[in-house]
């Protein structure tokens, strides 16, 4: 049997975990990129199985496809949190997922610049530095 949507969520058209992890894979391509992807599918264990099955289903199933904003805005959201919590790692993931999302190096500087006010400047000191040779390298390859 498959499990319901939890939530519940009005209009949902996923409502069983299959079609959130199916639809959330897709996402997680599309945003990520097939290379990252397969990375991380092909290093899933036992130990990180369901914790790999739980960020495709909501982070990307749920979460990444509501329709109150769109990837670009998510984009910018995902890196002033990264960047204010400084899970380094993330950001630079999802400075590639901003570019591939539209997001310009101006605005990926002007939400670095935000979030220097509401979570510090070395925050977004080392966000910047973390994001420019990303930026360097993705304009490098066209």
């Amino acid at each position: 049997m498959t499990e319901q949507h939890p939530r519940g969520t009005e209009g949902h058209p996923l409502e069983t975990d299959e079609q959130r992890r199916a639809a959330g894979m897709r996402v997680r391509r599309e945003v990520l990129g097939d290379a990252h992807v397969d990375r991380a599918v092909a290093g899933v264990t036992p130990f990180t199985a369901d914790f790999q099955d739980f960020i495709t289903r909501v982070a990307w199933g749920d979460l990444w496809q509501r329709p109150g904003l769109d990837r670009r805005q998510r984009s910018m959201l995902t890196l002033a949190i990264t960047a204010s919590l400084r899970h380094w790692d993330e950001f630079a993931l999802h400075v590639k997922a901003a570019v591939h999302n539209g997001l310009t190096d101006e605005e990926i500087a002007e939400v670095c610049l935000h979030t220097a006010v509401y979570a510090g400047v070395p925050a977004a000191n080392h966000a910047l530095a973390v994001a420019k040779p990303i930026l360097a390298e993705l304009r490098a390859q066209g």
